[in-house]
Order: structure tokens, then sequence, then C-alpha cells
């Protein structure tokens, strides 16, 4: 099944035809909450499904034109990240690279990324307006949690996984004579966070250990690998991660970027798919004015 959120956190069934609004099967009491609905159904998904696919079965679609995407879950409660994950990507950025020769996921553990960087498919990434920094696209898989999970074995973490979206990983590059800021930071300026364009259950997905990862910019094919190239795994992520915090259902896991990440501007068109998850494409453009701290 895939899953959207979209206009006013509204949830919704993917089918042929468009979107099928089932956000009428969640309690009342989450209208007051309506950005932690999809995290409220991912974490009651045993009880709801039937319910869900049956909604889905007899309601109307909406048509694209009347739908605005948002994040493929706005109100993740928590977003982890790798990086250094594909043996490609090691040593491509030169003195700009963060991480010291040889080490990767495995040794250095994850980072953590804003969840208010977060934005859907058609959205817009906005660069820090007349910045002369350099900012890259990343193309990743994203993991869905979708039950808790505390220290949880690799050989049982896939159990703890609801599904699957395309996450594009937007970050500012670190410059000889400027700070080093931490990569946190660097990577969670808003908007910098495309997720989406939903989350595809793993029942659909299967094995996500070989899908293929491309990404396009303005039809130019800047990334292409697959996930079977991750030097750490979706498994061992689970359990790197859920050794060290409490993963709950919602909470996204960017399971790093293969080789290939370049420069984006304003103007530009930036696309990315991976096979059985789907087909992500957000615009660049700029923030409206210049921030009290400007970059």
């Amino acid at each position: 099944m895939k899953l959207a959120c979209f206009n006013h956190y509204r949830v919704g069934v993917v089918v042929d035809a468009g979107i099928v609004d089932v956000t009428h099967v969640l309690p009342d009491f989450l209208d007051a909450l309506p950005a932690q609905r999809l995290n409220w159904l991912i974490g009651h998904w045993s009880e709801l499904e039937s319910k869900v696919a049956a909604a889905a079965e007899r309601g109307a679609a909406l048509a694209p034109s009347d739908v605005n995407l948002l994040a493929a879950n706005p109100g993740a409660s928590q977003m982890f990240a790798a990086p250094v994950n594909y043996r490609k990507h090691i040593g491509e950025l030169g003195d700009r690279a963060v991480v010291a020769a040889g080490r990767t996921a495995r040794e250095q553990g994850f980072f953590l990324k804003a969840t208010g960087s977060l934005i859907g498919s058609g959205s817009t990434i906005r660069l820090p307006k007349g910045s002369q920094r350099r900012f890259d696209h990343e193309s990743e898989l994203a993991v869905i949690i979708g039950r808790e999970a505390r220290d949880v074995p690799r050989e049982h973490a896939l159990e703890h996984v609801f599904g699957y979206a395309c996450l594009i990983d937007g970050t500012m590059r670190i410059e000889k004579g400027h700070g080093e800021e931490e990569r946190t930071m660097r990577k969670s300026f808003d908007t910098f966070t495309p997720l989406g364009p939903y989350v595809v259950t793993a029942d659909e997905v299967g094995d996500a250990g070989a899908l293929s990862n491309r990404l396009w910019v303005n039809g130019e094919l800047r990334q292409s690998a697959s996930t079977q190239d991750m030097i750490v795994g979706i498994a061992e992520l689970i359990e790197m991660i859920s050794s060290v915090v409490t993963l709950r259902p919602g909470d996204v896991i960017a399971t790093g970027t293969p080789d290939g990440v370049g420069p984006i501007h304003p103007g530009d068109t930036v696309t990315m798919e991976i096979e059985r998850v789907g087909r992500l494409s957000v615009s660049v453009g700029e923030r409206e004015s210049v921030s009290p701290r400007a970059y």
C-alpha cells in the first residue's frame, strides 16, 4: 500500500486514479494534532490496515491537481542519517570531506537531521539568499519505522520497518577558511529534506537491499547506484541506532548517499527515483530574504 500526506495533513491511499482520503478512519482527537495522524496510523497499523484498505476501495479518488503533497511523514519525531555509507562516495568530496579517511558509517555511527527541514514532492528547496557556499544533492533511500525499537539485534530489525520513501539530503558543504559547521546544522536548513512522494509499505517493496537509486538535475543523470552497495545495511543501521536511542513509529532513517553528489542552484529541478518506491521531484530556489546570520 502507498500512503500519502497531503493538503492540511490529510492521510490518503494512493490508487491508479489518484489519492483516496482515508482520514475519517482515524480517531477524531487527531484533528487537534493533524501532523501526528500518520505516526498514529503507523503505530496502530495492525488494527487499522483492513479498515484503511476498505475505505480506499470505497472512496472516490482526488485528482493530482487537487492534492498538495506534504512530506511522506511530515510529523516524524526523529530523523537519523548514515554518513559515508557507499564505498564510491568515500573521498569524492576531497578537502570538503569531514570524515577521516577510511572511516565509514560503521565506525562513525549516525547523525541527526532536523525534522523541521522536511518537505514533500513538488515543493521547493530554498537555499540561503545570496550565499556563495556550495549546496549539494544527495539521493537516499529512507526507512520508515513501524514499531518501537530498542536494543534490536539485526536479525530482528526488519520486523520494525513499516515502509520506505525517497529522500533528498540537501547539504551545505564546508569550505576552507570558513568554520567547519556541524553536519547536523549544514543539513537542517528549512526545506533541505524532501521526503516522498509517499510511504510505500514494506510488504509492497519486498527486499530493499537491492534497489536501483538514481538522481537527475535538470534531466542530467548525476547519481546511479544500488542499495546493495551500502556498507551498513538497513538491519545493521536499525541495530546501531536502537542501541543508542529508542526508535518510534514514523521515525525516519536516511540510509546514505552513493557517489555522484554535486551542486544545485536556484532554477534547478532535482528528481530522484528508487525502484518500487517512487519518484520524487522538487525545484530549487532561494529564500526571500537574507538571514540575520548569513551563510
